[in-house]
């Protein structure tokens, strides 16, 4: 008569005990966040590629000829995207009306830039961003006579400041929202261009060529691309997070080794103590 050899159950070891029900809730919650951190990793590649794009594109509109700004006919179509930072030349009359000042920090220090409209010949009303003052500096008059601004293309900004929000009663701005500022100063809506250019320079009629202020020109065409560094840092995590999982099996097995009983095997044909 010969004893039965014993079987392990799935799950268990051969001392009777499963494994810990910690154990598996945490290797679950590794095996979530490997997988998490390999998708935060690939998300920031992508978006190091379309940051480059980005970059390449806007380098290309700063460097290239200036060209007439979108036509009323387009301004619906116009977009962050598609015209952010294109090189512009337009003419024009500035018009007769009070200045706006957002709030601004540059190379030298912190104040504002002065909006001021302009009527172009074709009628439309864009507003130009002249330059930098310094907090509490004052700001040369616009030109009266006819001139001609070349500059950068940008896009209004409506969401205000960081942790700001315009406010045209007090005329406070922290922000160059051109629909906010033409509704502040009664300029007819449908004239108004949804865009506004940051001056590179003035020329024309009444130009005071020896003021200081407004200094234009002052615009930074800069992007952070700190996604590869992102990237690194979530793949790393999968690999610090892969090399855990590894050793929560590997201390899994030997404390499930040193649990087995010693000397209770037995071997077919063996004949039982009595």
């Amino acid at each position: 008569m010969t004893a039965d050899r014993a079987t392990d159950a799935p799950g268990t070891d051969r001392s009777g005990h499963g494994r810990s029900p910690w154990s598996i809730v945490l290797g679950a919650a590794l095996a979530v966040a490997f997988v998490g951190f390999i998708a935060l990793g690939v998300w920031q590649l992508q978006r190091m590629a379309w940051k480059q794009a980005l970059i390449e594109r806007v380098d290309a509109r700063v460097a290239a000829e200036p060209v007439a700004p979108p036509p009323r006919a387009a301004w619906a179509g116009v977009s962050e995207e598609g015209d952010a930072y294109r090189r512009v030349v337009l003419s024009g009359r500035f018009v007769d009306a009070p200045e706006v000042r957002t709030q601004a920090v540059t190379a030298l220090g912190a104040g504002h830039w002065v909006m001021t409209p302009l009527r172009t010949d074709g009628g439309d009303i864009v507003l130009v961003n002249r330059g930098f003052v310094p907090q509490g500096a004052e700001a040369a008059p616009p030109p009266a006579g006819a001139v001609t601004i070349t500059g950068l293309l940008r896009i209004s900004e409506p969401v205000g400041g960081f942790l700001r929000h315009n406010d045209p009663a007090a005329g406070r701005w922290y922000s160059r929202d051109v629909a906010a500022i033409a509704r502040a100063h009664a300029l007819p809506a449908a004239d108004v261009a949804p865009y506004f250019v940051d001056a590179f320079s003035t020329a024309g009629h009444g130009v005071a060529t020896d003021a200081r202020w407004p200094r234009a020109g002052m615009t930074v065409v800069r992007f952070r691309d700190s996604h590869l560094s992102y990237a690194l840092t979530w793949f790393g995590m999968a690999l610090l997070t892969a090399f855990a999982t590894w050793r929560l099996v590997v201390s899994g097995r030997r404390f499930r080794q040193d649990r087995r009983p010693r000397g209770d095997f037995h071997h077919a044909g063996a004949i039982p103590h009595r």
